[in-house]
């Protein structure tokens, strides 16, 4: 289905289904623990083996000499595959260094051998027995120092997006500012490590792993492997979280693909927790430099963002400067990123990639900002509020309803009781500060599909290989195709996960939810048609409701259309010109309420409250949930979570959940979370949008500025920890 004018009313706008807060479909298989996550697939395929992962212990070099008769010889052991062994391999277009080290080594803990044994002690324990020397050569692994390195020449500003004269503006401002931020290496911890079965059947590969986008794993596994895609399937009917780190092909598929070829036996892979921070992907570290030029009166005449952040050298930089070009008025603009080259681990997509760093710094700019105009910080954002695109003056935004967050969010948070000045509020030990924050993320339009099965018992099947990595997938795609052939949701059947059914937009950048419903909102039009043709009914006439088709006095029941077979339908959606004629992003607004220990600095996250305008919101019950986890990982972003870089060694050193710092339920107060009443039909036919990473967007900043309010101590480098502030603190008394 080609969707390329504005919906006005279909089916969906029934809402007899869609809209309604739903309990997850899934959530017995989760709350029973019969959910068959990857790892645990033991009865699909007879007589597993285990592999173990061998990481380089070097950040850049080459392998000199690799030894794995020691490893040959434990008991247990089937076969150990290495670059030598492994054969001539490809490199997915996605993964910005090879999987499979060797004898070249890109980064710290790059897979440089698997060790396939009976067991999985026997596995680790000969893992260990591989001799590996290395050459090392001398890597960059200092973001500042790289940065600085870098200068200020043209070739990293030949990306810049430039509108007006922003330096001569920005030098007629009468109020400025020029500030520099820094936000650090982030890791995705979500709770189901990286995990794989692989088995082979002749020239055939099945993997069951844990990832979010299927057909991007089946097309890169099958350009690594040099072999025919139809030839690999791909199937993850559950995933344990994602963030973003399992949207690529990871080691452990690969490797587990490569073991079972060597062993002839099914083999099974999990990378070990201190390999998620060094063998796969994370969210880059970046330093942002923004400046903004005002009138008196607080109108932005002049705004530049640029962000520095580090990469392989066959990666990409963080896009932290994207929501600037958007967010806020201003006829003068320059943004840019600049890419330097680490020999870290690879920087990818991490939930909300460039706007939850990149928002992270804009909005404590801003509130810098109308700290040094004299006006408040909700009124400085509404009073450079805009309604087209600041860039492209012509294109107008498809819904922006930035304003109604901010006041709804001020009005029902109780903005007006905050002290401007800061460091006046005081709860006995605690200093009392509020914040907040405006979010931004934009809507990107994917295309989906989906097959549709109606049988003789008027149960509809949906088939489709988008994912559900807790998001309420399941669920919202039940809804959709419940409310288009009219029954209930006990009458229908969702599968998911499977590189053998139509490929969907997949799990991932806030496109998931708007996207699959709308693949499948396609394939149940074209089951209407079929349907409406089989019981002779004008398909524009025949309504579907309650098991039954009808038009006028005529009803039939749904299920005699299929007869004693079934009758199956297949469409996708795909998108025409309308995200240029108009520019689809989804808004918000984050107040939080802070506690700081006026003696040790500890602070306490008191009150939260999120405002999200996002298109319809298909299931309020689900969708609050992936908001407040959000505003929780913004919390984490906020206050805890780095990745400590060894700049000697090139390795995150805090690589395990012991030391790296996420909250906890200790650590999250009351959340409240308000959607405001939207429907975008230039969107697409469910007039819907993504909410799960708005949720976080802007969380970071309302934190920080909370804070600063609470204490008077500007921090401009997270995570905001108590030894940024406690010399810089107000006396105690």
């Amino acid at each position: 289905m080609k969707f390329d004018t504005p919906a006005t009313t279909n089916p969906i706008d029934q809402l007899k289904v869609i809209g309604k807060p739903t309990s997850r479909i899934d959530g017995p298989l989760k709350t029973t623990g019969t959910a068959p996550y990857a790892y645990e697939r033991h009865d699909v395929v007879p007589d597993q083996v285990y592999g173990y992962v061998v990481g380089a212990g070097i950040a850049k070099g080459r392998i000199a000499s690799l030894s794995v008769a020691e490893a040959k010889a434990v008991p247990g052991v089937l076969a150990v595959v290495t670059h030598e062994t492994a054969g001539k391999l490809g490199k997915g277009k996605r993964n910005a260094a090879p999987l499979l080290g060797g004898p070249e080594i890109a980064h710290y803990h790059q897979a440089v051998a698997l060790v396939v044994a009976e067991s999985f002690e026997q596995a680790r324990a000969a893992a260990n027995l591989v001799r590996v020397e290395y050459r090392k050569t001398d890597g960059a692994f200092d973001l500042a120092r790289a940065k600085d390195a870098m200068g200020d020449s043209a070739e990293h500003k030949k990306e810049d997006s430039v509108v007006g004269d922003f330096a001569a503006a920005f030098a007629a401002a009468p109020v400025k500012l020029d500030e520099t931020y820094s936000t650090p290496d982030e890791t995705h911890a979500m709770m189901e490590p990286h995990a794989s079965i692989a088995a082979w059947q002749g020239d055939r590969l099945t993997v069951w792993t844990s990832n979010q986008m299927i057909d991007w794993a089946a097309t890169d596994l099958a350009e690594t492997l040099k072999m025919p895609k139809e030839k690999v399937r791909v199937i993850s009917p559950f995933v344990g979280g994602g963030f973003g780190g399992k949207l690529f092909l990871r080691a452990d598929t690969l490797l587990a693909a490569l073991g079972a070829r060597a062993a002839g036996r099914p083999v099974k892979v999990a990378l070990p927790r201190p390999m998620m921070a060094n063998n796969t992907t994370h969210r880059p570290a970046t330093i942002q430099r923004v400046r903004i030029g005002a009138t008196a009166d607080g109108r932005i005449t002049a705004i530049a963002h640029e962000s520095w952040s580090g990469n392989l050298p066959d990666g990409k930089p963080e896009t932290a400067t994207d929501q600037t070009r958007l967010l806020y008025a201003g006829a003068n603009r320059l943004s840019g990123t600049r890419l330097a080259h680490l020999d870290l681990p690879e920087g990818n997509a991490m939930r909300a990639p460039g706007e939850a760093p990149g928002l992270m710094v804009l909005e404590i700019a801003m509130d810098e900002m109308a700290e040094r105009l004299k006006i408040d910080p909700v009124e400085f954002r509404i009073l450079n509020d805009t309604q087209v695109d600041p860039e492209k003056p012509e294109r107008p935004f498809s819904q922006r309803q930035l304003v109604q967050c901010l006041r709804t969010g001020a009005e029902r948070f109780g903005w007006s009781k905050r002290s401007a000045e800061p460091a006046r509020m005081r709860e006995g030990r605690w200093l009392v500060g509020i914040g907040m924050a405006a979010a931004f993320r934009n809507n990107l339009l994917t295309k989906s599909a989906a097959r549709v099965r109606l049988d003789k018992r008027g149960v509809v099947t949906v088939e489709t290989d988008m994912t559900d990595i807790g998001t309420g997938s399941y669920t919202i795609i039940a809804q959709t195709a419940a409310e288009m052939m009219g029954v209930g949701l006990d009458r229908v059947v969702v599968r998911l996960g499977d590189s053998s059914f139509p490929a969907s937009a997949g799990s991932g950048g806030q496109w998931g939810a708007n996207n699959s419903t709308a693949g499948v909102y396609a394939a149940c039009v074209k089951l209407r048609e079929a349907v409406a043709q089989k019981l002779g009914f004008n398909s524009a006439d025949a309504q579907f409701a309650d098991g039954q088709v009808g038009s006028g006095n005529r009803r039939v029941p749904l299920a005699q259309a299929a007869g004693d077979g079934e009758l199956t339908a297949e469409d996708g959606i795909e998108y025409g010109d309308l995200d240029k004629k108009a520019q689809q992003s989804t808004f918000g607004a984050h107040f939080v309420e802070v506690g700081v220990d006026a003696a040790t600095a500890e602070i306490r996250v008191r009150r939260m409250l999120a405002v999200c305008a996002a298109g319809r919101i298909l299931n309020p019950l689900s969708a609050r949930s992936q908001v407040i986890g959000a505003m929780t990982m913004g919390v984490g972003a906020a206050l805890m979570e780095e990745l400590a870089v060894d700049t000697r060694g090139g390795f995150f050193v805090n690589h395990d959940l012991a030391s790296y710092e996420v909250p906890v339920h200790a650590d999250i107060p009351h959340q409240e979370v308000i959607f405001l009443d939207e429907t975008d039909p230039m969107s697409s036919p469910m007039k819907a949008k993504g909410v799960g990473e708005l949720g976080l967007c802007g969380v970071g900043a309302a934190i920080a500025n909370a804070v600063y309010n609470a204490t008077g101590v500007r921090v401009r480098d997270y995570p905001v920890t108590l030894d940024k502030l406690i010399d810089r603190m107000p006396p105690i008394g």
